[in-house]
């Protein structure tokens, strides 16, 4: 059990360390063409419950069925709980800032016109996963480090109304809908 401890707090440091590492080389650049044809979405799930307004994005911004990919970060996650979404946790921690979860690395392989970060926690798990994620515009909130989006709205939180039509509004006069 004190073996467990350790090995956690040691894949703490090395995943911030990797974070570190990553926020200070330039962004990766992903060459896709001007426009919003697929959307990711990472969610803090303990703080923002209904995921699944995401899905509204869909028709907003006219995109096909399967142009949206949530993924949602859960603190405590048992694997037996029921989510419409796939889910990622603290447990998913790996070595040099990796994350072993499958859903993560199918989230992972694909490359997305838009990242939302739906998420205003300093968490190591889902700066990771912002890092990690192949997008060519990112959007978040201010609350977070802004290295890690290109966009930033000033919207509450909670109110996801409000953050789409801010959304649709910049999208708009950034020539991407």
């Amino acid at each position: 059990m004190v073996f467990k401890g350790l090995q956690d707090k040691f894949k703490v440091k090395s995943g911030l360390k990797y974070l570190q590492e990553e926020m200070e080389k330039p962004p990766a650049q992903v060459e896709r063409e001007k426009g919003v044809t697929s959307i990711a979405c990472i969610v803090d799930v303990d703080n923002f419950p209904k995921a699944d307004v995401f899905y509204e994005l869909i028709e907003e911004f006219s995109l096909r069925p399967n142009a949206i990919k949530i993924i949602g970060y859960k603190r405590d996650f048992g694997k037996n709980s029921p989510f419409a979404i796939q889910m990622f946790s603290d447990k998913d921690l790996g070595w040099k800032g990796d994350i072993e979860n499958g859903y993560v690395l199918e989230f992972l392989g694909r490359e997305y016109d838009l990242l939302i970060n739906y998420y205003e926690e300093d968490n190591l798990m889902m700066k990771l996963l912002t890092i990690k994620t192949p997008a060519r515009l990112r959007v978040g909130f201010s609350s977070v480090d802004s290295k890690l989006n290109d966009l930033i709205l000033g919207t509450p939180f909670k109110d996801f109304k409000a953050f789409k039509e801010e959304l649709k509004k910049y999208l708009t006069v950034l020539n991407e809908i």
